[in-house]
């Protein structure tokens, strides 16, 4: 028998048939014993009796705390950082709104807090918009709000300037830029994913309960460009590429005990898979714990769910989205992750005279209205300057 395996089952006396719940002490063991324990059980859980792996070799995953039922607000790192937290931290205290999602890696690339990490440094650019991360994660959970950061993944201009390579870039050798500015960088790239999941494990190791990740995707109309632009790329196509990310990052997480969302287009549900982005919305869903599709009534055009003018039929237009969210996960099975939709509480005034209503009370209640005749118990509310809509019921 291998001695490692030896030892182990000497350690905890199991040549006896004792366990360690015998032990006279009431099953209270040193540190060095648990651990041994530890070890012995995840190898025969894994079939490793001949070979066993030692306790450095061993990873035990944390067991997943068990979440809310969230009801959240997106939160800027400025809003975060600043005094607009008291007015927030007041309106999750007097309502049954009880999460945030925090902007950690923001739409710029920003890393929103100050950082040690030399990976982060080297690649991002760390910016103390939130000053004292500890001290927020602490007022949080004084307040039982359950955290969740935001990491913008493949939207990313500061990486893309540092590191041109990592990005898409013209035939000229310049960055490729979007129509408003951006840069992306290159979801093929493995260096890319293995930043943002160490942004992702630093926001757990400060206490987040959750990596919501946004634009997990290529540039819209990519695939207008993507034969004109350089970047490397493997044999994989977008959709696989970026379904390989959300499972890698997955993977990586989970032994943290780190709940792992992802943002995707409402209509992705209502349309095949949308290749020129590389967003599928049934192989992402399958690589996650949540899913959350943004569903804002001002983002579908005339005709979608048989509304003249979307933004003005919040609950006809969330009601047929979920619809066809569930018909488009139901196929999943076990594996159908949960539903946590972004809803509207802003004013679409750019979609013009006519075309938009404003935002209140009632267009966010009838919008929730919906998910629940949708059966759908979780949501989060979007507003971009984080000025929400008081007096909602819930």
């Amino acid at each position: 028998m291998n001695i490692l395996w030896t030892l182990l089952l000497l350690a905890l006396g199991t040549g006896s048939g004792e366990t360690p719940a015998n032990h006279a002490d009431g099953g209270r063991l040193p540190a060095i014993v648990q651990s041994t324990y530890q070890t012995f059980t995840a190898n025969v859980a894994q079939g490793r009796k001949e070979d066993p792996l030692s306790p450095a070799e061993m990873v035990v995953p944390v067991q997943q705390e068990e979440a809310p039922k969230v009801k959240g607000i997106y939160v800027t790192a400025y809003s975060a950082g600043g005094s607009r937290l008291n007015t927030l931290i007041d309106l999750l205290d007097k309502t049954e709104l009880n999460s945030m999602v925090i902007d950690i890696k923001d739409d710029a690339g920003y890393i929103t807090y100050k950082t040690d990490n030399p990976e982060l440094q080297k690649l991002g650019k760390p910016q103390p918009f939130i000053r004292d991360i500890d001290g927020l994660m602490a007022r949080l959970e004084k307040h039982e709000i359950y955290p969740i950061a935001r990491v913008v993944v493949f939207k990313d201009t500061i990486l893309a300037k540092k590191n041109p390579e990592l990005s898409f870039r013209n035939s000229d050798g310049t960055v490729w830029s979007n129509g408003n500015g951006d840069n992306f960088v290159n979801p093929y790239s493995k260096e890319v994913w293995d930043y943002n999941i160490e942004v992702a494990k630093e926001a757990a190791k400060h206490g987040f309960k959750e990596i919501q990740f946004d634009y997990v995707r290529f540039p819209e109309g990519f695939e207008k460009r993507a034969d004109s632009l350089k970047y490397t790329k493997t044999e994989l196509s977008r959709i696989d590429a970026v379904a390989a990310f959300v499972q890698y990052a997955r993977e990586q997480l989970e032994p943290l005990g780190i709940k792992v969302s992802v943002d995707i287009f409402g209509y992705a549900a209502s349309v095949p898979a949308a290749e020129g982005i590389g967003q599928d919305f049934v192989k992402i869903s399958n690589q996650v714990d949540i899913i959350c599709p943004m569903i804002y009534p001002s983002h579908y055009t005339t005709g979608w769910f048989n509304a003249k003018d979307p933004d003005k039929a919040p609950y006809q237009t969330i009601k047929g989205a979920v619809a066809d969210t569930h018909k488009k996960l139901d196929p999943l099975g076990e594996n159908k992750p949960i539903i946590r939709p972004w809803i509207q509480d802003f004013t679409a005034s750019w979609l013009g005279k006519g075309h938009y209503t404003k935002y209140g009370k009632h267009e966010v209640e009838e919008q929730i209205r919906a998910l629940n005749e949708m059966k759908v118990d979780e949501y989060l509310l979007w507003n971009a300057s984080n000025r929400y809509t008081t007096g909602v019921d819930y």
